[in-house]
């Protein structure tokens, strides 16, 4: 590994006490970053807690050590996926990163996860360069739904088995907004210091969009 990982604290929760249904990041992640608040392994609102999107115009993003994939190295070409990242205040590692669909130690220091995961020193063309968007956890609480209609063919059948309990709805009523979150363009990203990203991930419904993911946690102070 770039960056040892002996000093992360362990989990009291081993991965299979999460609640996990394949193909369904969105909602495992929704629920991961809820466990980790009623476990206290994070703060009880959240507060401490991202939740980010990574995917493109293409909907065409690599992933390395994923649980999917059928390859020695983990490969999986994604249309999206969801992980959590979580601030420490305490600790070498700032930010560690719980990914349940990946074969790596979980969680893992931020630095770890993107270079093994993302792997920007590797080569890509332009249409599988990975874009984020991170929302503030307690945001995503309040306003992410999802009736899963994304899952189901032209004939209203599964694509993958969905999960046994209810579908999430926004404390508003919306029944389904996950195509909100998934639609991530690289004009989205700021540029020249236009926008306060630190702000706008802890204060907009669908925060703000990164191409980078360590430089962009390094203004979450």
């Amino acid at each position: 590994m770039a960056t040892t990982t002996s000093t992360v604290e362990s989990s009291v929760l081993g991965v299979s006490q999460f609640r996990h249904t394949p193909y369904y990041c969105e909602e495992n992640v929704y629920f991961l970053c809820k466990e980790l608040c009623a476990s206290r392994m994070a703060d009880a609102a959240g507060a401490d807690l991202f939740v980010v999107f990574i995917s493109n115009e293409k909907k065409q993003i690599p992933l390395w050590h994923q649980k999917a994939s059928n390859r020695a190295d983990g490969l999986v070409l994604w249309d999206y996926h969801v992980i959590c990242i979580q601030r420490k205040r305490e600790g070498d590692f700032p930010f560690l990163v719980w990914d349940l669909d990946s074969n790596l130690p979980l969680p893992l220091p931020l630095g770890s996860y993107v270079s093994q995961a993302i792997r920007p020193s590797f080569q890509l063309s332009p249409e599988y360069q990975r874009l984020f968007r991170i929302i503030h956890a307690p945001i995503f609480f309040r306003h992410f739904a999802s009736d899963r209609r994304h899952m189901k063919d032209s004939n209203g059948k599964w694509i993958a088995k969905p999960p046994d309990y209810e579908a999430i709805v926004a404390e508003d009523g919306t029944i389904h907004n996950l195509y909100e979150y998934m639609e991530i363009n690289a004009a989205d990203v700021p540029t020249n210091n236009n926008i306060d990203v630190k702000d706008a991930v802890l204060s907009r419904k669908l925060g703000a969009v990164a191409n980078d993911l360590e430089e962009f946690f390094s203004h979450i102070s």
